[in-house]
């Protein structure tokens, strides 16, 4: 597991790490953003050096994971505790995915040259991304889970090139998984062919509906 994937468990900790980007602070067990630590002594001209590289591999593998994605959910998640963000991660693992806590200005410049650059906008406050290699799974954890815990607040998303708000990002979230969907043509194997084709049609022009909607409010 990478350091970027990793808030730790324990609560009211400071955990300090030579690069400003992963740093991250616990108070009150909340997840603070990441960043230096104002209150220790001034870095050195080589610790600014190996942190400069440091920030600049780590945007470099941010950005050619950005490439390789289905969805991208942004939210903010303010007021969440530890314990709070290692369960919204632990979920969207299981479901083939992950969710990332970055400084919001490497994050920007991850996204720059990918097809889910323009969500760089989202990016204000205390802001974690999610993303899965299919379409669906990041929208459905997020959505999922931020009914049951009101700190995490949906901002919107991208699938491709084309940017979600809050309402496609639900829409997204109400489609069958690709699980359910495996179900469902088990379930249909002896059923007339037209009634498969009727079950198969039906998520993609959901989707579609949702993208062209999306175009039309773009305009």
């Amino acid at each position: 597991m990478s350091p970027v994937d990793t808030l730790g468990s324990a609560p009211c900790v400071t955990s300090a790490r030579k690069d400003g980007f992963l740093k991250r602070r616990r108070i009150d067990g909340k997840v603070q953003p990441a960043g230096r630590d104002r209150d220790g002594p001034p870095a050195s001209r080589s610790e600014d050096k190996v942190d400069r590289a440091q920030k600049r591999e780590l945007v470099g593998t941010l950005n050619e994971t950005w490439k390789g994605i289905g969805a991208v959910v942004v939210a903010h998640y303010t007021g969440m505790t530890v314990a709070e963000m290692t369960e919204y991660r632990k979920r969207m693992k299981a479901a083939g995915g992950a969710v990332k806590v970055a400084k919001n200005r490497l994050a920007k410049l991850s996204l720059q040259g990918t097809s889910a650059e323009a969500i760089a906008d989202l990016l204000k406050g205390q802001t974690c991304i999610a993303y899965s290699g299919d379409p669906i799974s990041a929208a459905k954890v997020s959505v999922k889970y931020a009914k049951e815990n009101n700190k995490l607040v949906i901002l919107g998303g991208a699938m491709g090139s084309a940017v979600l708000d809050t309402k496609a990002v639900q829409a997204l979230a109400d489609l069958p998984s690709l699980d359910e969907l495996r179900a469902t043509l088990i379930g249909l194997l002896q059923a007339p062919a037209t009634k498969i084709a009727r079950v198969l049609k039906e998520p993609g022009a959901q989707l579609a509906r949702v993208l062209h909607a999306q175009s039309a409010k773009a305009a």
